[in-house]
């Protein structure tokens, strides 16, 4: 047997270097480092109130633990969920009711005037009809969703989700800080785009960047919870009805999350190689959330803001659907000519020339899309009432709707591109138009192909 020569000093300096940009000797560094510094600070550090700081580490072991972190992680998410589903109904049709009311007045004051047909259906049918639907529909969840999320921030909790999530990102080559900007997606995707400049990795952050998309926004909360609740929890009533609503909705999340993991790995193997960098968090004590400062802080800063911003968008996009579905070239509208040429494509991924036209025409806010999609089903062009779920229900079923098609418009709502907002800030952080467009381009990209091949599945084994 031929022995091995004995390695120098500078290669063996050479390998001892190279063996830790594994990423398990450095994360057993990084872990020695803080468990030394630990055994220092329990020597010469004493608590006040040692009760309340061995109570934090306590439900650290729970709730940072590989056992049960995610599964509470879960757990938190539907309970969220299912409050904001089931707290907003009735808010939702008192808005509906109060704003169909008040259409009536509006509806007299134009006949007093003599208005002209045309101005009434801009005005009220189109602009009226579009922003009422997006208050009455995405005001209450989200003065529900952002007060609870709030909480959880200012008890301590999502800086565990982001120590949990942490395992994830690095296995895919992303940063555990990714889970923050993530997290402040499901509120809206442009803020956090603004958010990722705490990733201080160029690489990392512009993988933040284009995978940012994949969380439900508040833009498009209201059709995952419509949708969902209309078709696949339509055998349901009461409590469980809302509790399969909340479940169908936190999968779709969860699936967000899977395909924001996958494209963070495939985009780190190829066009953004590197070695994933450190991640080291300071975990704050638990505190009591200051509760109605919390919810105020919320309903003013997130919710009234993001509606204002939905309003302004929602106004003109209701005009120029309303001036779509009306002026007619011979015998058909413009809006019809856009569909059918539509329809050919849409077909092949389970929907119809009607929804990818409202796609394309929400592309300033998700927020629109519903309200776009309904003014184009009605044969005037106007947006229906929204207090009636059933007769919501039956448009759809009018135009062969099935669960299939409510699943590919959750899907393609889930995956496809960002809104405006979010385009405009990525090009700002980026300031790179190649950037800006591999953003447009990737969850597009996404959202075709898993559409299509979740309907040629189920045509495929004859699920309709």
């Amino acid at each position: 047997m031929r022995a091995t020569a004995p390695l120098n000093p500078f290669e063996e300096l050479m390998s001892r270097a190279q063996s830790l940009t594994d990423g398990d000797t450095r994360e057993q560094i990084v872990s020695a480092l803080f468990q030394t510094s630990q055994a220092i600070c329990r020597e010469s550090v004493h608590y006040t109130k040692q009760k309340k700081h061995d109570e934090t580490e306590k439900l650290d072991r729970v709730l940072t633990s590989k056992i049960w972190g995610f599964p509470i992680m879960l757990a938190m998410l539907a309970i969220v969920i299912y409050i904001t589903v089931a707290g907003a109904n009735v808010p939702s049709s008192m808005l509906a009711n109060f704003f169909n009311w008040l259409e009536g007045y509006i509806g007299l004051a134009f006949q007093q005037l003599h208005a002209p047909d045309w101005l009434y259906g801009i005005l009220v049918l189109g602009l009226y009809r579009g922003t009422a639907w997006v208050v009455s529909v995405m005001l209450p969840p989200m003065a529900i969703f952002f007060p609870i999320f709030a909480l959880l921030e200012n008890y301590g909790y999502l800086p565990r989700v982001a120590f949990n999530m942490d395992r994830l990102f690095k296995k895919s080559g992303a940063h555990g800080k990714q889970s923050l900007t993530m997290a402040m997606g499901f509120g809206c995707n442009a803020a956090a785009i603004m958010s990722t400049r705490i990733i201080e990795s160029p690489r990392e952050r512009m993988l933040a960047i284009l995978t940012n998309n994949f969380v439900p926004c508040n833009g498009r909360w209201p059709t995952l919870i419509l949708l969902a609740s209309l078709f696949m929890a339509a055998g349901y009533t009461g409590g469980w009805k809302t509790f399969v609503t909340a479940g169908v909705v936190v999968a779709m999340v969860l699936f967000g999350i899977i395909v924001t993991l996958t494209v963070s790995w495939i985009l780190s193997k190829t066009a953004l190689r590197g070695v994933p960098t450190h991640y080291t968090l300071e975990l704050p004590p638990y505190r009591r959330p200051k509760i109605w400062d919390t919810i105020i802080r919320a309903t003013l800063d997130k919710s009234v803001y993001v509606l204002k911003r939905a309003v302004a968008v929602a106004a003109p996009a209701g005009v120029l659907t309303w001036i779509l579905a009306n002026i007619h070239i011979g015998d058909t509208t413009i809006l019809t000519y856009i569909t059918d040429w539509l329809d050919p494509f849409a077909r092949e991924l389970g929907l119809d020339g009607y929804i990818l036209m409202a796609f394309i025409l929400g592309l300033p806010a998700n927020e629109i899309v519903l309200p776009i999609l309904l003014m184009g089903y009605l044969s005037t062009g106007a947006l229906t009432e929204v207090d009636d779920l059933h007769s919501l229900k039956q448009i759809f079923l009018d135009h062969g709707w099935t669960w299939l098609t409510a699943l590919n418009m959750m899907l393609f709502s889930l995956l496809h591109y960002p809104c405006g907002t979010t385009l405009i800030n990525i090009y700002k952080e980026t300031k790179s138009k190649k950037w800006t467009l591999l953003a447009f381009l990737i969850p597009t990209s996404i959202a075709i192909a898993v559409t299509f091949l979740t309907t040629h599945i189920v045509q495929w084994f004859d699920l309709l």
